[in-house]
């Protein structure tokens, strides 16, 4: 036999013989799947307080008026340093011309300049805050939950997660008339944390309330932690 010819017999042979085998790695076929989900939730209170301040003036020397703004902002840095349980960070920073009416010559530059401040202690930075109002102005306040406490509570409601998954897993097995359930698969999410409604006061108003010197009450509001668990199950009807 001329050798193509044997060559093509032989792939012919291995062909049907690898046709002939059983396919040992299909996977036995799965019936009375069902996909479920719990969620569940808890309200954590705000414990992380956020203030952005900032310096903006306008001068016709740009060198001038960046000296301006960096001697603004180093004042209020080394005063809050020395405040302590305060994290202080430069944000961000710019300049622009001003034109004039026309919009064809540059007139003059105006910079603006952030500084951000963060604190576990609301009394302490309410009363910095209202301190360094002398200077410069009130950008806006926020809060949110820091990780250790979102940990915390995740934690928490994990567990409660999983128990709130078995049960609507007994109930979707009971619905089917079925004997039991096994597992096929469980992923656990957390749902990240949305701010509850709470009333809002815009930076003008908290600004001139603070710049007296006197500290503003804090209401921090909370925000609501959601952990989800999807899971697959497959029910064992009689």
């Amino acid at each position: 036999m001329p050798l193509p010819t044997r060559l093509a017999a032989s792939l012919a042979l291995c062909a049907a013989a690898l046709a002939s085998l059983p396919l040992h790695a299909e996977e036995a076929p799965r019936y009375n799947q069902i996909a479920l989900r719990a969620e569940v939730s808890q309200d954590v209170a705000h414990d992380l307080m956020y203030v952005t301040l900032y310096s903006e003036a306008q001068n016709d020397d740009p060198a001038k008026l960046a000296a301006e703004i960096t001697a603004s902002l180093n004042a209020a840095v080394d005063r809050a340093r020395k405040v302590k349980g305060i994290t202080v960070q430069l944000g961000s920073r710019n300049s622009y011309p001003v034109y004039d009416k026309d919009g064809q010559k540059i007139t003059s530059w105006r910079e603006r300049a952030e500084l951000r401040l963060e604190s576990q202690d609301f009394a302490a930075l309410s009363q910095l805050t209202a301190d360094l109002l002398g200077n410069l102005k009130m950008g806006g306040m926020n809060f949110a939950i820091s990780k250790p406490s979102r940990k915390k509570s995740e934690d928490t409601l994990l567990k409660e997660a999983v128990s709130a998954f078995r049960e609507r897993a007994q109930l979707a097995t009971e619905a089917l008339g079925g004997k039991g359930y096994k597992l096929v698969s469980l992923n656990l999410n957390s749902g990240g944390f949305r701010p509850l409604p709470m009333q809002r006061m815009d930076a003008a108003p908290m600004a001139m309330s603070m710049a007296k010197g006197a500290a503003q009450e804090i209401e921090a509001g909370s925000s609501e932690v959601t952990v989800n668990a999807d899971g697959v199950i497959e029910v064992q009807i009689p």
